[in-house]
């Protein structure tokens, strides 16, 4: 029977729980669970399966996993899975998606209030004891452009509406979408954003959009608008950003995820001005495990029964099925 390796750094917790619900409907698996990559070791060689989320991963655990023959990433994100040099031809890599609708659009609608109403200084003078008043900011009336128009960002674009504002998606493939008042290229990029209040970054990683939220973005933003990153770190130039928020060229930012993950306590966005820090919270929400079962499960009966073929989410065939 096949040796499954989970490798998450969420809380121990959860991780026991993706272990005990993967037993309860296969009960002929081995299931090891570690923290962090560099726990692996005495599970990595015998692995067959690899459960995982990309930002913690290493290429380390695919070069000494010479049985591993399926990974199933934990999230959407598999930059950081199928980029790893040691990354075996013949591995298969599945994600999960679908599911983050709710969890991200929910953490994009609670950063940009965040940032409108500047509720960091809340919290401030709260912890002085201290009375300030200052206006806030309204999301009704304003611009929000949406960089990367998929399943979340349709989950989205109807809760911005909502709240009384105008949806603009820049997408690669421009196209009709429930919740969006008009569409534009991704290649007028630079153009659209002195439209913007808001932009909100949720494309996934690629040659294309790596640094793509970058200092000429930057330096044709309203001085009044606001960044929210909830897609991956190397999306924006970090460098640049830091350099647009000290020049004041944007009003704020709020990232949730960061090109080094963890984010290194030397980093300069500590210390960037305006701008709210998240440790990667957008998709982890109670009930995780629960949502992303169905599809975990269903890959794993496929994969136990031969039938690769049909599993679902497929984002790396083996080679050898070209």
């Amino acid at each position: 029977m096949p040796n499954v390796l989970i490798l998450t750094e969420i809380q121990e917790a959860m991780r026991a729980r993706y272990k005990a619900m993967l037993l309860e409907r296969f009960p002929q698996l081995t299931i090891n669970v570690v923290g962090h990559h560099n726990q692996v070791e005495p599970y990595i060689a015998d692995t067959d399966i690899l459960l995982c989320f990309s930002p913690p991963m290493a290429d380390h655990v695919v070069r000494d996993a010479k049985k591993l023959k399926w990974i199933q990433a934990l999230g959407t994100g598999v930059d950081n899975i199928v980029d790893l040099p040691s990354l075996g031809k013949e591995v298969l890599v599945t994600n999960v998606r679908g599911i983050h609708g709710a969890p991200v659009s929910e953490a994009t609608i609670a950063y940009m209030l965040s940032l409108a109403r500047n509720l960091p200084q809340a919290t401030r003078v709260q912890d002085q004891h201290s009375w300030e008043r200052w206006p806030a900011q309204l999301l009704s009336g304003k611009t929000v452009g949406i960089l990367g128009v998929g399943l979340i960002a349709e989950y989205l674009a109807p809760i911005c509406k909502l709240f009384g504002m105008t949806v603009v998606g820049i997408s690669s493939a421009p196209r009709a979408a429930k919740g969006f008042d008009r569409m534009v290229a991704r290649s007028d990029l630079v153009k659209i954003v002195a439209e913007l209040d808001f932009l909100v970054a949720l494309t996934p990683m690629s040659a294309q959009t790596r640094n793509i939220v970058g200092a000429k973005v930057f330096a044709a933003m309203k001085p009044t608008a606001y960044l929210v990153n909830v897609a991956r770190g190397g999306v924006v130039d970090e460098a640049a950003l830091v350099q647009a928020l000290a020049a004041g060229q944007i009003a704020g930012a709020a990232l949730d995820v960061y090109a080094q993950e963890p984010l290194p306590s030397d980093s300069p966005l500590w210390t960037a001005k305006n701008i709210l820090l998240f440790s990667h919270l957008g998709g982890y929400s109670l009930g995780y495990e629960e949502r992303a079962m169905p599809t975990l499960a269903g890959n794993m009966r496929c994969y136990l029964s031969g039938d690769w073929k049909k599993m679902v989410n497929i984002v790396r065939k083996p080679a050898s099925w070209e």
